[in-house]
């Protein structure tokens, strides 16, 4: 193949380049996967409506998130073992994003610790994205390297209780090797080799509300709540002082049968009424996606099977390839709208169509 143009093209790469176990798990989704496709058929639910005679002789990606200058508005999202898709795991895509102008969210079964992630690629924007273990002690020890690495925020994911079905990787007998450096983890999991709803089934079912304190005093940071995707729960997470929203059906991984997050993003957006920022992920595979979410509220997006594609395909520069793919498709769509800017993308220029 030549030069990949697309994400897609990368999937295409990674398959051929990934054995069945890490590819069922990147790929796959929960139950019948129903939330997983509808993830991806939301985005030709909504449709554009471009603005004409516009001067777009210049246009920007650029946005913030929590007050950070990112150069698009997309965030890598947390992908858990990512040295099973390149040897340099977290620490090539931190590069991956820092050259395309971004930031990286690292899954708390990283691979790499955020110290060794903020020495390869001084300065990138770094968020931890925080399961809490039933071992109390062993979440503490991780946030408290979270601060001192110079993470700029906790992603609580709190949609996974327990995790989901996932029947690729039950098929193809997947398993997480014992070897495999899972610093913010295997002090929890143990050196056996597991598969995933083995090292899920250790995380605290009992973490609640009255939780975002205690996680709040041990890391100094804000707390972006990850896995909402109701108008109750958003007007609760601002209630109890989450600096960001996250609207995420985790990748369509966990309950089957909830709306796809493009579908949910509005009601969330509503409900927190600009009091906090809202970030959307969940199917994100072009530059159009980006555009259509940010109208319909989100201040960003965050992406993760496509740069582990891009991973998975060629590395640090993959990565890089397909944040800059995303940002210049971005930058054509906003265009073509009539913006010159996200911060110009709203409401007006986006419909749904009948289904």
């Amino acid at each position: 193949m030549n030069v990949p143009l697309s994400i897609a093209d990368y999937e295409r790469l990674a398959e051929e380049r990934l054995e069945s176990g890490p590819w069922a798990y990147l790929t796959g989704g929960s139950g019948d996967e129903w939330t997983l496709r509808e993830n991806r058929a939301a985005f030709a639910r909504w449709t554009f409506r471009p603005r004409v005679l516009c001067d777009v002789s210049e246009i920007s990606t650029a946005t913030t998130v929590l007050g950070t200058r990112i150069e698009i508005p997309v965030v890598v999202a947390p992908v858990a073992y990512q040295q099973l898709y390149h040897p340099d795991g977290e620490c090539a895509t931190a590069r991956g994003a820092a050259a395309a102008g971004t930031g990286i969210a690292v899954s708390t079964f990283s691979t790499r610790s955020h110290e060794e992630i903020a020495s390869a690629s001084p300065g990138v924007l770094q968020w931890c994205q925080l399961y809490v273990f039933q071992d109390r002690g062993v979440t503490h020890e991780h946030l408290v390297e979270v601060a001192a690495a110079g993470c700029r925020a906790v992603v609580l994911t709190v949609d996974t209780p327990r995790l989901a079905q996932r029947e690729r990787d039950l098929r193809v007998g997947f398993e997480i090797p014992s070897d495999l450096p899972l610093p913010y983890a295997r002090a929890a999991i143990g050196d056996a080799p597991k598969n995933p709803a083995d090292q899920f089934a250790l995380l605290d079912a009992s973490v609640s509300w009255r939780d975002l304190e205690w996680i709040a005093g041990e890391s100094n940071l804000p707390i972006v709540l990850k896995g909402v995707v109701t108008a109750e729960d958003a007007r609760l997470a601002v209630e109890h002082g989450a600096a960001a929203i996250i609207v995420s059906n985790h990748g369509g991984r966990q309950l089957d049968g909830v709306p796809a997050t493009l579908d949910a993003l509005p009601e969330v957006a509503e409900a927190v009424a600009g009091r906090v920022e809202v970030y959307l992920d969940g199917g994100i595979r072009r530059g159009t996606d980006v555009a259509k979410a940010l109208a319909l509220g989100a201040r960003a997006v965050l992406a993760g099977r496509g740069p582990v594609f891009g991973l998975a395909a060629a590395g640090e520069d993959g990565v890089r390839h397909v944040l800059e793919l995303l940002r210049d498709e971005l930058t054509l769509a906003l265009c073509l709208l009539g913006c010159t800017s996200p911060d110009e993308l709203t409401r007006g220029h986006i419909q749904r169509t009948a289904t």
